[in-house]
């Protein structure tokens, strides 16, 4: 069953944070991840949450979803979005 990384991203340091796009892409397809939204424009159609950065991963389970993000791979950058953005993440489990 598919699993979901939904992430609602607020760049700080948009220079860094390009660093960190820019190395990211591989760790996720070494786990069998995919981008299904990344960045692009987003819409509030009900509410008031103003996503800033939006970004949708498509892994093949939530097993591979969490090792992906305790991998050595990941770990290695996960710094740069730290002092580059502040991030909001949930895992959810699709149907």
């Amino acid at each position: 069953m598919a699993a979901y990384i939904v992430v609602d991203v607020e760049v700080t340091d948009p220079e860094l944070y390009r660093t960190y796009t820019q190395q990211v892409l591989p760790t996720i397809e070494k786990y069998g991840g995919k981008f299904l939204v990344r960045g692009g424009q987003t819409e509030t159609v009900e509410g008031d949450w103003q996503p800033g950065r939006f970004v949708i991963l498509e892994f093949p389970g939530v097993e591979q979803a969490r090792a992906w993000y305790s991998s050595p791979e990941y770990t290695a950058i996960i710094g740069i979005r730290h002092h580059a953005a502040n991030s909001r993440m949930i895992l959810a489990q699709g149907v």
